[in-house]
């Protein structure tokens, strides 16, 4: 367990002063073959090179040295929690992002449209991320299916994104992904991790083979993904732990239903980073917290598109100017996880951390990138301790011992 859980509650102050973590999905990259840049120096992001010259940089470990993380971890550790003792699905955050009333015996997944070949491997994991329309009409011609007295519920998300939910008695989420996580493969079988997960296991399956039916013909959206078998976890809350009043502002769902695990607010966050700014402008006076998600990032490097990846990053430097201008106490910008898009999906890379408050030893850095963070004064450190230092440097922690 981070340090913090254990000492933080003793020491933690409210006080009038703000923070916000600007985390940019995926952020950490790798360097071009045919430039040697990674994105964050290809760049133009005179914005964001600025205030490294006046923060404290650094790069983060989200789990651990090698350990890929997902979302769910790695945003987790960035607000404190161990991401190992707190793993939880990206079934439940998606359903509990989603706003979906998940029962406390419900078994929650994550849904991804795909599309195989006449071999059936997949040929693309995520459909060509179709619009949210399309996907609702066949989420709609899914939901409502019935086996061995589990209803399966099936909602929208976003794209290619749903959620399936098993309603029913005597379920466990101990079952297997279907997600290779790569192409060319076919999708894996779904079976139970342990005894208690048998009926759950046979309810998914018979649900996937009508849904393997029922896609068959549809393009590109002919067949389905399920992986993050999960169930309603009990974390403790950031009030509790910190005495904040923390506030989230992320416009996908799985990100607000872990804000809102950890005890967050979810503010309504619109469709762009515009809009996401002027939500945090609009609520200002109400939080002392406030965690902005930006995605495009992590789509880009997801997808393997090098140059998408340096204009969302541009794209963030110019609106940097109206986050600056509400004048934070401590701005924290960092990511949950490395993507790289020459590699086209999540690594294990460490993270690069730009910590900006009045109380910094700033090293004069030459920008915002891997290897300025490498030589930065934070050195590398766990994600977990991004949060411990978010608070001392807005003098939100009284002293510890005598």
């Amino acid at each position: 367990m981070p340090v913090g859980f254990e000492t933080i509650p003793d020491v933690a102050q409210p006080t009038p002063s703000k923070i916000v973590f600007l985390v940019m999905d995926g952020l950490g990259g790798l360097p071009h073959p045919e430039t040697g840049r990674s994105e964050l120096e290809s760049a133009h992001t005179p914005n964001l090179h600025a205030l490294a010259r006046s923060s404290s940089l650094g790069l983060s470990t989200p789990v651990g040295a090698g350990i890929t993380p997902g979302s769910g971890p790695g945003h987790l550790a960035l607000f404190g929690y161990d991401p190992v003792k707190y793993l939880i699905g990206r079934g439940v955050l998606e359903a509990i992002g989603s706003d979906f009333d998940l029962q406390p015996a419900d078994v929650a997944a994550r849904g991804n449209f795909c599309t195989v070949d006449s071999k059936g491997l997949i040929t693309d994991r995520r459909a060509g991320r179709i619009p949210s329309a399309a996907a609702a009409a066949l989420c709609g011609e899914m939901d409502g299916f019935a086996e061995r007295g589990v209803q399966c519920l099936v909602r929208p998300v976003k794209e290619h994104r749903f959620i399936l939910v098993l309603r029913g008695a005597g379920l466990d989420d101990g079952l297997t992904e279907m997600d290779p996580q790569r192409l060319g493969a076919p999708p894996l079988p779904l079976t139970a991790t342990r005894p208690e997960a048998k009926l759950a296991a046979q309810v998914a399956a018979a649900f996937v083979e009508r849904a393997r039916s029922l896609l068959r013909d549809r393009q590109p959206a002919n067949m389905l993904l399920l992986r993050g078998w999960s169930r309603y976890p009990n974390l403790p809350s950031m009030a509790e732990v910190y005495r904040l009043r923390p506030a989230a502002i992320a416009i996908y769902p799985m990100y607000r239903g872990l804000a809102k695990l950890v005890g967050m607010k979810t503010l309504p966050a619109g469709e762009t980073l515009q809009d996401e700014l002027g939500a945090l402008e609009q609520s200002w006076d109400q939080h002392d917290f406030f965690f902005l998600h930006y995605k495009p990032t992590d789509a880009a490097g997801e997808d393997g598109d090098f140059a998408a990846k340096v204009r969302a990053l541009e794209q963030v430097d110019q609106a940097l100017p109206r986050l600056l201008a509400l004048k934070p106490d401590v701005l924290v910008i960092t990511g949950d996880h490395s993507t790289p898009a020459t590699l086209a999906a999540h690594s294990w890379h460490p993270v690069p951390v730009l910590l900006h408050s009045r109380w910094c030893r700033p090293f004069d850095a030459d920008g915002f990138t891997e290897r300025a963070c490498a030589r930065g004064e934070l050195g590398r450190l766990p994600a977990t301790d991004i949060m411990p230092l978010a608070l001392a440097h807005a003098l939100k922690l009284t002293k510890y011992g005598a």
